[in-house]
């Protein structure tokens, strides 16, 4: 497709995996189109990782949770914003919607198979179907290979400033330099741990590997990395709830490996090359799992699994199944590897 866009918009409100995940594509349109405007729709929590990035030269923030008044003045953003091309990376019916509401004369999206609550309906070019066998960093670069955009090297480019990794320092004061970063939590509750799951986990690392281990996570999940600490009995240095979402980045990118379930921070380690042991129950890493550490994750075991419910009738017996003696063997593999082996291209600066 020949197409010299002058303003471009990126439509993805998702969560910070999905956001983190198309990032590459942002960096390719910025290859492509140097002297273009690229801006980004997107919702809080995973405004972080767009704002001050090197590709994006606008955000523009859809606040959910206070729908009805930040419609009005988001709607005349979109509009205002006079896009030639729109990527619509959503794939449902609110992302359509903001694509139509561009007005722009290109709107891209995904191909009607694979396209969810009529989204195709509101956009006019597609890239082909693919299904959900393929993973979605690899689902969104598609959007260039329609464009006729040559890849290049997968980038990510992610930064924190120096007031950041200042913070990040004092965040981890008393930790040595060698440690574990372990994600207490997940947004869904089907995809949780259990906290002697962690307590245990954490004991494995300072023990066997002599990793000091930090506990990263939300405020949400802070009642669970409590019961952790109360079990291990032992110092670890709980810093759930107490980051930004760009400080717990800097405190990743300095990790030597990190381990946790289905969670957006597992997707920030994979972006700055942090080796990540992903644990996973009611849902797969096949397609959403973090990019380049696919040998790395440990799917759980039930015969439901994966059930994709964000809550667990029957106890998570998925993620129970998850013994410490599998996540030690994947952290050998890790360690092994080495924790700069893929830094060369997720392009993190402090």
């Amino acid at each position: 497709m020949n197409l010299r866009p002058r303003r471009i918009l990126i439509v993805l409100h998702g969560s910070i995996g999905d956001v983190a995940r198309a990032l590459p594509l942002a960096n390719t349109l910025r290859r492509a189109y140097p002297e273009a405007t690229l801006a980004w729709s997107v919702e809080p929590p995973s405004a972080p990782l767009v704002a001050r990035h090197p590709a994006v030269d606008e955000v523009i923030v859809f606040d959910r949770p206070r729908w009805w008044r930040a419609l009005p003045a988001f709607a005349r953003r979109i509009r205002n914003g006079r896009f030639d091309l729109v990527l619509d990376l959503q794939r449902h019916f609110k992302s359509g919607l903001v694509s139509l509401l561009s007005g722009a004369p290109v709107r891209l999206g995904f191909h009607r198979l694979d396209a969810k609550e009529g989204n195709w309906i509101f956009n006019n070019h597609f890239i082909p179907a693919f299904g959900d066998g393929l993973p979605k960093l690899e689902h969104y670069m598609k959007f260039a290979d329609y464009l006729g955009l040559e890849r290049g090297p997968l980038e990510w480019r992610l930064e924190i400033d120096a007031a950041e990794a200042a913070a990040v320092r004092r965040l981890l004061e008393g930790v040595s330099a060698r440690f574990a970063v372990l994600f207490a939590g997940a947004r869904w509750e089907s995809k949780r741990w259990f906290a002697d799951q962690i307590a245990e986990c954490a004991r494995m690392l300072q023990q066997r590997y002599d990793l000091d281990v930090v506990l990263l996570g939300g405020k949400d999940e802070a009642a669970i990395a409590a019961e952790a600490v109360r079990r291990h009995g032992e110092r670890i240095a709980d810093l759930v709830g107490r980051t930004s979402l760009r400080e717990a980045l800097g405190v990743i990118a300095r990790a030597q490996v990190a381990v946790g379930p289905d969670t957006g921070l597992a997707h920030l380690a994979a972006a700055v090359g942090t080796p990540v042991i992903s644990l996973w129950g009611a849902t797969s890493p096949l397609r959403t799992g973090p990019h380049g550490f696919g040998h790395l994750a440990l799917q759980g075991r039930a015969p439901c699994a994966p059930c994709y419910r964000r809550r667990c009738p029957i106890g998570r017996i998925c993620m129970r199944s998850i013994a410490v003696e599998e996540i030690a063997d994947k952290v050998q593999l890790a360690l092994a590897e080495g924790p700069d082996a893929k830094r060369g291209t997720s392009g993190f600066g402090a």
